[in-house]
């Protein structure tokens, strides 16, 4: 969490404390506050799908985020050797394999099906429940264009180079 843009570029400033405070237990919690008042029962077959990808999702967040910590912390440790990279002229390194070599911001994918997977438990009686996932595509879309244009700005034609050798932005062959 402290190596995420939020903290790192950010800071702790008036977005991420109204965030934390206010948005997201608001956000975060409508979708369980609708099923507390409106009860969806979904056919055995919806009910494991959504759970699919909320687990699957959750994962590919969570083992994608670790992945890029662990290599950012010792790029050197035995567990990452399998992992490639481009070293940079400021002497960064950029993951081009593993789950980085899938997607340049595979972690937002993953982030953003998990929101999807809670707001489809909802079910479709209401678009109310899917605010959450549309302000949450925004977010990272905007978040993206941040981060792309940070990284052309510091790595220059190295992130050319890293985008030529991982060209999906979000998902893998598609995206």
């Amino acid at each position: 969490v402290l190596t995420t843009m939020d903290i790192t570029t950010d800071g702790f400033g008036w977005m991420l404390s109204f965030g934390d405070l206010t948005w997201v237990p608001c956000m975060y919690s409508l979708q369980a506050r609708y099923l507390s008042f409106h009860p969806v029962h979904h056919s055995p077959v919806a009910a494991a799908l959504i759970a699919v990808l909320g687990v699957g999702s959750f994962l590919v967040f969570r083992l994608s985020n670790s992945q890029k910590n662990a290599f950012r912390t010792n790029p050197s440790d035995p567990a990452l050797r399998h992992l490639k990279y481009i070293t940079t002229e400021s002497g960064s390194k950029l993951l081009v394999s593993g789950w980085w070599g899938m997607a340049r911001h595979v972690n937002y994918s993953g982030d953003w099906m998990f929101g999807l997977a809670q707001c489809l438990a909802t079910g479709f009686d209401t678009p109310m429940t899917y605010f959450f996932s549309v302000y949450f595509l925004v977010l990272l879309l905007h978040r993206n264009y941040r981060d792309e244009c940070k990284c052309r700005d510091k790595y220059k034609k190295d992130w050319a180079r890293y985008c030529e050798l991982v060209p999906y932005m979000f998902i893998p062959y598609l995206i």
